[in-house]
């Protein structure tokens, strides 16, 4: 990190500040700093642009994942996650909370920055750097206590093989085109547990081995895949189209064989994607849970409730496979994933259609015939081949009572 740089921008960012004034506290500074940033002089815009990219520059030196910065909450630092711990960077440099309310409004749009104004949050993609050394990053910058603060994910720049996930057959095969033309797919997960790893993995596997068209909608785009044996599109919402449900209600008239929708989000996508993919239509999606049950009753839950019947019966109809992943500490300090694995069954169609999910669990435990796996069975994979730690895997369990079960069982 080059702090003679930050220094440079400092200079320029010092009358800056001193001009904002001290009337002026939260939405009503920030669009004043929005303002004044939007009309800098290039050369000034750049050098205060360069030094955030500098700071991005350094993720893949100290292999992080995360970098955080603005506000009150980072203390004047800038904070990296490496290998699932956040800390601050001493030798990233200091920034006051003014510093950063410029340095971030210089590195999105104008029309990033209205839709800032009204939402109090707004997605974006970012890259630094071009050809091989090229870096895609996922943006979120947002409000917190009047200031603006930031959160960056490095987008890895290789996607992981397909094989690497050990998917059985039958999985792998409801994965693909070339086996099953139709059905949703979801890939679940906490924030931070690989999911767009996963779904990326997905849709290379299916780019290298069918001709087909490839819509891809994302908020924002996060991996570029170039066109093998799929024409694949990008469409980032907010710039290429205005939401999820409009992305997915044009591509039908862009004749495709696969849509991805980057995330389930709200009814109207749900929605959406459950009608498209009633049209015969191959669509791959993202949900933030935990399991496949609770992803089944998430779904449902968030439509309205006079509908909620009309989309049960759909998604039973619907529904093929769903992936939900966690990543879990290893004991040598890094991290492997934990998955559980649904396909979805006559058996299981009928227990969405009836409203008796409490059955699904012991049909997924018991669908290993499959390719099916508990989170708790495959937590139990990953302590016998000692990779984690027994207090690991229990406190990523979903059931743990039933995890203590299943260990105390095989003992």
């Amino acid at each position: 990190m080059d702090l003679s740089q930050v220094e440079a921008a400092k200079e320029i960012l010092k009358p800056l500040i001193s001009q904002v004034p001290d009337t002026l506290y939260g939405l009503e500074r920030m669009v004043h700093i929005g303002k004044v940033v939007t009309e800098l002089e290039v050369e000034n815009k750049l050098a205060i642009k360069n030094v955030i990219d500098s700071l991005i520059l350094r993720m893949p030196e100290i292999d992080a994942s995360d970098i955080d910065m603005g506000s009150s909450g980072c203390r004047g630092k800038v904070w990296y996650r490496v290998q699932g711990a956040k800390n601050p960077d001493p030798e990233a440099g200091e920034y006051s909370e003014a510093e950063t309310d410029f340095m971030l409004l210089s590195i999105i749009m104008e029309k990033q920055q209205e839709y800032l104004w009204k939402e109090r949050n707004v997605d974006f993609s970012y890259v630094v750097g071009s050809g091989e050394n090229e870096h895609r990053l996922r943006g979120d910058m947002y409000f917190d206590l009047g200031h603006i603060a930031l959160n960056m994910r490095l987008i890895g720049s290789e996607i992981r093989p397909f094989a690497g996930f050990n998917f059985h057959p039958e999985i792998a095969k409801a994965l693909s085109l070339k086996y099953v033309k139709q059905g949703l797919v979801l890939v679940t997960g906490i924030t931070g547990s690989g999911k767009s790893s996963t779904l990326d993995s997905i849709i290379d596997a299916n780019n290298r081995s069918v001709d087909a068209h490839m819509v891809i909608l994302g908020s924002p785009i996060e991996q570029v895949h170039p066109s093998i044996r799929c024409i694949v599109r990008h469409r980032e919402i907010g710039a290429d189209v205005m939401s999820f449900k409009e992305g997915a209600i044009q591509a039908l008239r862009q004749d495709p064989d696969i849509i991805v929708i980057g995330e389930m989000r709200d009814p109207e996508t749900i929605i959406t994607g459950l009608e498209i993919t009633d049209s015969g239509h191959k669509v791959f999606s993202t949900l933030h849970t935990s399991s496949a049950v609770e992803s089944i009753d998430r779904i449902i839950g968030e439509v309205p409730a006079e509908v909620q019947g009309r989309v049960r019966e759909r998604l039973a109809e619907v529904l093929t496979v769903v992936i939900s992943q966690k990543l879990v500490k290893t004991l040598d300090g890094k991290r492997a994933m934990a998955k559980e694995v649904l396909m979805v069954t006559p058996s299981i169609r009928a227990a969405i259609k009836n409203n008796n999910l409490d059955e699904i669990y012991q049909m997924l435990q018991q669908g290993a015939k499959l390719g099916m796996v508990t989170m708790e069975q495959d937590l139990k994979r990953l302590l016998e081949e000692k990779k984690i730690s027994y207090e690991e895997a229990l406190n990523n369990a979903n059931l743990k009572k039933r995890f203590k079960e299943i260990v105390q069982f095989s003992a």
